[in-house]
């Protein structure tokens, strides 16, 4: 009767070689371990110095350039969270939660924290966009010229739709020429304002479109 398979001299020999590779490996293993590497390393307590590469050390925020710091509302949903506009040469270099928010306190959502994709896309629309009566093509306009429109528009408006009574002869001075419907980006203090200046124009028709 011959030997077992598992006691053949050459199967041993290659047990042999197996084992001592997997030692080499083991040890190539052992010392590439971060643990390892930082127990016998300059920072034994994982100060820093183990978890930072050459390039790491050189980085800094983006932030702290900046030139200027400007305080904003995030300009998404209705609640209002606060952000700091960070400025360099005139450009927004970074957009961060205010931590001296109430509101917010320094937080954003993931879209609240995007927000300089926002300003800075190439995709931006800079103008405002007009489409006159009839036509079929939209226009460019700048901001002040669009402005002007719209305040001649409101007293045009307000001049040709004023009553100043009912068909009982009681006196409303009012407008029903003119409506107001908020976005849900408006705060209580911004809503408050229009309401001042809508009711001081004599228009009735005044909502906010929030979502909280």
């Amino acid at each position: 009767m011959g030997r077992p398979w598992w006691n053949h001299p050459s199967r041993q020999r290659r047990a042999g070689v197996a084992v001592g590779t997997f030692e080499l490996m083991g040890e190539k293993r052992l010392l590439e371990w971060p643990v390892f590497r930082q127990l016998t390393g300059p920072d034994r307590l994982g100060r820093g110095a183990a978890a930072m590469s050459a390039r790491s050390r050189t980085l800094q925020p983006r932030t702290l350039d900046a030139d200027t710091v400007v305080s904003s509302v995030c300009p998404f949903c209705a609640v209002g969270c606060a952000q700091k506009v960070f400025v360099k040469d005139g450009r927004v270099t970074q957009i961060e939660g205010d931590p001296a928010s109430p509101i917010s306190r320094g937080r954003l959502c993931p879209k609240g924290s995007a927000s300089k994709q926002l300003v800075t896309s190439p995709s931006r629309v800079t103008t405002v966009r007009y489409r006159r009566p009839h036509g079929t093509q939209w226009e460019d306009l700048e901001l002040d010229t669009a402005m002007d429109m719209i305040a001649d528009r409101v007293v045009r408006t307000r001049k040709e739709y004023w009553q100043w009574e009912d068909e009982e002869g009681r006196r409303t001075r009012r407008t029903l020429g003119i409506a107001s419907l908020g976005g849900a980006t408006l705060d209580n203090e911004e809503n408050y304002l229009m309401k001042k200046l809508y009711t001081a124009m004599g228009a009735i028709q005044i909502e906010n479109q929030a979502r909280i």
